[in-house]
């Protein structure tokens, strides 16, 4: 099999590209527990070489220079909002505003705020703040929680007038992994058919249960990022070849994973050269109207 090359006039939008300087947990400080994190995130999901890669992102013009040298269209950088971990979205928008380079993604959650405080926050970071989604946590929440809880469903109702799509985080890293089930999505995708659903770190190791959902609503989208190269993940590969190319997008999780050999990884996995673009590059910009 050849692997496909990158030409120079290849798009790419990183839809989850964060600075270290973000916070400790993407490796901020420099030896603290957090750094440590980022470097065993980095090691189990197949970095080469350099496992402190993600330095230069300790400063706002080493994260642009490192989202340059990717060879980057855009990058996705995301809020968030639990119990443990808040980024606000003051803050994505100070990191991204001004920077054509960079689309801000938002966080809320209900259950911190409540209801009609999360509402009116949800209109701000769109409205006022210009970010281009918004990010929920269920399984991060204080209780966990699944997306089809009823707690969420106004703010997907929002979410669906505005225009905008909503990132649900997923994966292993779940405090509590009964909470990493993805068909909780089916019932939220079938309520609101007009809303784009994007589904971070693919719900790993639940790959065909997120095919089965993705298969399903066409509403539903996969961003697997660096799960995409572990154990059992052919099947998201083997998806967008057939049914769901437009339905998968590429995400590269940095600083947990290099952003430039993401995309090597991502050109040698099989994907067909005739659906590169749109994994790589225009699902991404319909989803957020940028074709």
């Amino acid at each position: 099999m050849s692997i496909p090359t990158l030409p120079a006039e290849r798009r790419i939008i990183d839809m989850r590209c964060r600075p270290a300087y973000l916070h400790d947990f993407f490796g901020a400080t420099p030896e603290s527990s957090g750094a440590a994190t980022a470097r065993w995130l980095n090691r189990r999901v197949g970095t080469r070489g350099d496992d402190e890669h993600f330095a230069r992102s300790r400063t706002a013009e080493g994260f642009l220079d490192e989202v340059h040298d990717a060879g980057l269209s855009r990058a996705v950088v995301v809020g968030r909002h639990t119990p443990s971990q808040h980024l606000p979205n003051d803050l994505i928008h100070s990191i991204t505003h001004g920077h054509q380079e960079l689309i801000g993604i938002g966080s809320v959650d209900p259950a911190l705020l409540g209801e009609a405080a999360a509402l009116a926050e949800v209109e701000r970071a769109i409205k006022q703040l210009g970010l281009a989604g918004i990010d929920l946590e269920p399984g991060f929440g204080a209780p966990a929680r699944h997306p089809d809880d009823p707690i969420y469903f106004p703010i997907y109702e929002l979410c669906a007038q505005l225009g905008v799509p909503v990132f649900l985080m997923s994966g292993p890293t779940s405090p509590d992994l009964r909470f990493n089930d993805p068909a909780p999505v089916a019932k939220v995708a079938q309520a609101f058919p007009q809303l784009p659903i994007v589904c971070y770190h693919g719900y790993y190791p639940n790959v065909q249960q997120i095919i089965g959902v993705a298969f399903r609503y066409e509403n539903v989208r996969i961003v697997p990022d660096m799960y995409l190269f572990l154990p059992g993940s052919g099947a998201f590969v083997e998806a967008a070849n057939g049914f769901m190319a437009d339905q998968l997008l590429f995400g590269s999780s940095y600083p947990f994973r290099p952003i430039k050999q993401t995309i090597d990884d991502f050109l040698a996995l099989g994907f067909k050269e005739s659906i590169l673009d749109k994994l790589l590059y225009s699902n991404a910009a319909e989803l957020f109207d940028q074709q």
